[in-house]
């Protein structure tokens, strides 16, 4: 149990948040409440429908601060990447499966069925396009340097989210027998190079 100090300064909203992430870490997305949550950070429900309404709130806020945590994960790995647009294209690609293998409880509400509605949570669907778009941009700009074929630029980013997706799902599931992150990386990185080389234009 967290306790009151998780919201020792104030900030009762992330403690919920913080404390939901736990639960969904220790049971499963289906088995949260709002007023367990609570119950768990020593605060009564009524104090937390101050900020949350209902479950799928809570729930909303936390695939939030996914589809943020994972626009930061892909950003910074597109600042260590080489300038050469396949190999950023790559890179993202890796930095999302080991984002979602680092944040599986986050991942889980974020592109499972309990995340809330889009159309009444438009902060959390903000978050989503903007963690998109980073894939997007990163298409875009191969097309216009020549390394990457011609197309929708969106139904291209779709078939490497497609792709990426599947593998952090295979691996948070355990159907793939890795041991270490450093097989989970050269596994990632194998993928998102094969997966480039279809994207790659051929000349």
């Amino acid at each position: 149990m967290s306790g009151k100090k998780t919201y020792h300064h104030g900030d009762l909203r992330q403690a919920l948040v913080d404390e939901a992430i736990a639960l969904i870490a220790e049971k499963d997305v289906s088995s949260l409440s709002l007023r367990e949550v609570a119950r768990r950070i020593g605060v009564s429900h009524t104090a937390s429908y101050r900020h949350f309404e209902d479950k799928e709130a809570l729930l909303a806020a936390v695939a939030q601060e996914g589809f943020m945590g994972l626009t930061k994960a892909l950003n910074t790995a597109l600042a260590v990447a080489e300038s050469h647009s396949l190999r950023r294209l790559e890179a993202i690609g890796v930095g999302y499966v080991q984002y979602a293998i680092a944040h599986p409880s986050h991942y889980r509400v974020m592109f499972g069925a309990y995340r809330g509605n889009p159309d009444k949570y438009p902060l959390l669907e903000e978050a989503g396009k903007e963690a998109f778009g980073v894939l997007v941009n990163a298409i875009e700009a191969g097309q216009i340097a020549g390394t990457i074929r011609s197309g929708e630029s969106r139904q291209l980013a779709w078939v490497a989210w497609s792709l990426v997706h599947g593998l952090a799902m295979l691996l948070m599931d355990g159907q793939l027998s890795l041991c270490n992150t450093k097989e989970v990386e050269s596994l990632a990185t194998f993928v998102t190079e094969t997966l480039v080389r279809g994207l790659a234009l051929n000349h």
